[in-house]
């Protein structure tokens, strides 16, 4: 039996803890939060307080057991979770539910996993702090009235299944604005004239400063160039330098994963996490720029002993953020000697970028010699310029250069100049006038989002990442690549005194992993902006968090606020069940269909936005058409010429091999249906104009991609690639294959052995079988099981025993679930 009981959330965390302290401890994991609000709308007592009830969770019941046992065994229980509101809570809730004694309970907390630290904290313990607790549970509370009020609202006057959120709701508004934005943006034309000079086989490039608003601007400016003579003016050096960035916080962290490493919010969230367990990086949720003496220390050291004394220079950041919730340090390696560490590929590459942000910050600023060229036109008064940089010292730069979200507006990189001196007369190779035109704001990317998130107050570091995994996986915001149009464009070129014209075309709003609102992100926030204004307006929503933060320091009190917030929140829902659903725009009537003389219609369908002619009405031979929207088309902008098209689908396209080839647009986007078999088109085509010859290519890819590799007990097995990776089919089942395999080269023992692998898990995953009555019951993920009767699954609560249920039991649980047949009632 240990002396001391030491509780951390995770078991990575507790395995490298463990390590760290000696026979007298032992280190448990609670698997993160242990007590949450049970669902329903009887969590909050919202007449007394909004005092809340907690509830040990279904999955946590046998930890809490088996915490409480080896708590009554232990002399002081040390609870150990992370050091914010999160992590204040979690201990907390640790010591209601295991009904902790204060006398034997220490609460230690620390911002990395090292010995060091560990010991420090061991030796300064403290008790819980209630202000940070009543923070995080004010957070609670209040999203959850919001999202149990607000919910119902939207199913009721838009659709089933809907839901807000007080960040969530206000992070999806910021990505349909920008939408709506780019939409309206009025593009305009310019003409940008550049140079390039011929200097003893050197070139070098000039700009001119201005623009010209038309093509017969930039030609007479052109023009004016024929025999002129161009010199250098003036020459004008400056020294000049860089200085770095600060090292990460949480959302800086997230963005220049995201630029650099191409990593999604989450995915960076989860490699951080399990950097920081296994003890190799700080604490990753943190909005502070600050390095603590000891690792502004550690950084000169291995400055100085891989770059020279000179390289070396330290820092202190300012932090912005006087949030009290937050960590007093930002992300950093624990050892700045551990140049690189990670279990996996990606956790490698993103803790080489922790170490180098943080390294950098503590370097020396870069020197450089910036130039400018004036060059004189002998026949016109404008000026070309060019512009040059030296580094005369690398500093910071030899190690991280921070990337931009705008790659083409960042600061671009400038070469070296040729040998130029003030009188130089310079050779014109040509002169350019490149027709340009003006672009929008760009499309949110998910760092993009999150910076906006931070600049405007919205949310945490804890908040980050949950929020925008959230709007993806609830279909308000799909993140996607779509390729761009093609677009005309002119370029004028001076070349020994003659003058072209160039018509051109160029591929324009191709976008990658951008953040695309949906049609019912469109419909939700405008109703929500209409009928809800304080919940999802900017300002208000960042006077919420500050007030969180003012409940952290202590400063207020948590109920008052929720108090303060509900009164006029509660009658505004109660105000909105007298809007009759036809007001809320999720649909809109385009016009006439020509044909039918019917009304056309947009409007939001079960299975998403859709166009149709007519209305419903008893006579079963006048029914109204339907059509799905294509990708990109919005219930609020599409035209009726465009919605007409798409009553075109399905389409018949022509014959292969005596067979129909039809066109169609399905849930999941536009297809080609064949023999049976659906074909996704790809993003480029469109299957109102798909030629036959085109369908009949990617037919026989379909074909030869489904065509068997193998045959297995008289059955055929297919291989393909799906969203989770490649897998084998065979007799219905979808097989993983693991990368231990050569996807390519599938031997016959290969696929025998991943199909004997599936049936073996199959079986036993198989608890009770009773065939005679086609039910059984299987184990299911996260702990869950299912009765299962053909098509019928009823999915048990995962604390249900399943072991000595009856064949009457399993039978009852699938009556009470088989949906009733519908049908119409025949009028007398």
């Amino acid at each position: 039996m240990s002396k001391n009981l030491v509780i951390v959330e995770s078991p990575a965390k507790a395995k490298t803890i463990e390590g760290y302290l000696g026979k007298d401890f032992k280190v448990v994991s609670s698997y993160g939060h242990v007590r949450d609000l049970p669902k329903g709308d009887k969590a909050i007592d919202i007449e007394n307080g909004f005092r809340p009830t907690y509830e040990v969770t279904a999955d946590k019941k046998d930890v809490i057991k088996n915490l409480r046992k080896l708590a009554k065994e232990a002399e002081t229980i040390y609870l150990a979770s992370d050091d914010d509101r999160e992590g204040e809570a979690i201990s907390w809730h640790l010591k209601e539910a295991l009904k902790l004694k204060d006398d034997f309970t220490k609460r230690i907390v620390f911002r990395e996993i090292t010995k060091s630290a560990i010991q420090k904290a061991l030796e300064n313990p403290r008790t819980i702090d209630e202000d940070l607790v009543y923070a995080q549970q004010a957070r609670r509370i209040l999203d959850r009235i919001v999202g149990y009020e607000l919910s119902p609202v939207l199913w009721k006057k838009i659709k089933r299944g809907l839901s807000a959120g007080r960040v969530q709701s206000v992070a999806v508004r910021l990505v349909v604005e920008r939408e709506r934005e780019i939409d309206q943006f009025d593009v305009q034309s310019f003409f940008k004239v550049s140079a390039i000079f011929d200097i003893d086989g050197k070139e070098l490039k000039a700009e001119l400063p201005k623009r010209f608003d038309t093509e017969e601007e930039a030609q007479a400016f052109l023009e004016s160039c024929k025999a002129a003579n161009f010199t250098i003016e003036s020459l004008d050096k400056k020294p000049g330098k860089r200085s770095p960035a600060a090292p990460f916080t949480t959302s800086t962290l997230q963005q220049e994963a995201s630029r650099k490493l191409n990593f999604s919010v989450s995915q960076t969230m989860t490699l951080a996490q399990r950097l920081y367990e296994a003890g190799k990086i700080s604490y990753m949720r943190t909005d502070s720029v600050n390095l603590s003496q000891e690792a502004m220390d550690g950084a000169a050291k291995e400055i100085k002993s891989a770059y020279g004394a000179e390289y070396a220079k330290s820092r202190v950041f300012k932090t912005k953020s006087q949030s009290a919730q937050e960590a007093h340090e930002a992300i950093r390696p624990t050892d700045f000697s551990a140049h690189t560490a990670g279990k996996d590929y990606n956790e490698k590459r993103l803790y080489e970028l922790i170490w180098k942000r943080a390294v950098a910050s503590q370097m020396a600023d870069a020197q450089l010699e910036r130039t400018t060229v004036n060059i004189d036109i002998s026949t016109n008064k404008e000026r070309l310029v060019a512009h040059g940089e030296v580094i005369v010292f690398e500093g910071f730069l030899k190690v991280y250069i921070e990337s931009t979200d705008d790659e083409e507006s960042g600061d671009e990189a400038k070469g070296m100049l040729p040998p130029l001196s003030i009188g130089q007369n310079l050779k014109l190779d040509f002169l350019k006038a490149r027709q340009g035109f003006t672009r929008p704001s760009a499309r949110y990317t998910e760092a993009s989002l999150v910076k906006k998130l931070e600049e405007m107050g919205i949310g945490r570091p804890s908040t980050y990442a949950p929020t925008i995994s959230t709007i993806q996986k609830r279909e308000y915001v799909v993140k996607e690549n779509r390729e761009g149009n093609e677009r005309k464009y002119i370029e004028l070129i001076l070349k020994d005194d003659n003058i072209r014209s160039n018509a051109l075309t160029e591929i324009t709003g191709a976008e990658k992993s951008k953040l695309f609102p949906t049609n019912i992100a469109m419909v939700v926030n405008d109703f929500l902006v209409d009928h809800f204004p304080n919940v999802i307006d900017y300002s208000f929503t960042a006077n919420v968090e500050e007030e969180f933060d003012q409940i952290a320091q202590g400063s207020q009190n948590w109920d008052n606020m929720i108090k303060n917030f509900y009164g006029k929140f509660h009658q505004t829902v109660e105000e909105t069940e007298q809007i009759d659903r036809r007001e809320v725009g999720a649909s809109r009537e385009l016009g006439i269909d020509p044909e039918s003389g019917k009304t056309v219609v947009a409007r939001l369908g079960k299975f998403g936005p859709l166009v149709q002619i007519g209305e419903a009405s008893e006579d079963e031979e006048d029914k109204p058409k339907y059509a799905s929207l294509k990708k990109g088309q919005f219930i609020e902008s599409i035209t009726l010429e465009e919605a007409l098209e798409l009553f075109q689908l399905p389409r018949e396209v022509g014959e292969y091999k005596g067979k129909e080839v039809v066109t169609a647009i399905g849930r999941f986007g536009p297809y080609i249906k064949y023999d049976e078999k659906f074909i996704s088109l790809p993003k480029s085509a469109d299957p109102i104009s798909i030629e036959l010859d085109e369908c009949i290519e990617l037919i026989k890819q379909k074909e030869e991609a489904d065509a068997p590799i193998y045959v297995y007990q008289d059955k055929p097995v297919q291989k393909g690639k799906g969203r989770f990776g490649p897998f084998i089919k065979w007799d219905n089942m979808f097989i993983n294959v693991n990368k231990k395999y050569d996807w390519d080269n599938l031997s016959a023992q290969d696929i025998e052995e991943l199909i004997e692998d599936k049936l073996k898990k199959e079986r036993e995953k198989v608890i009770h079988n009773w065939e005679s009555e086609g039910i059984r019951v299987e184990k299911a993920r996260w702990g869950r099981h299912n009765v299962i009767k053909g098509k019928v699954k009823v999915e048990l609560a995962k604390n249900v025993s399943v072991e000595n249920m009856t064949l009457e039991e399993a039978q009852t649980l699938i009556a009470n679930n088989t949906p009733a047949k519908k049908g119409k009632a025949k009028k007398k």
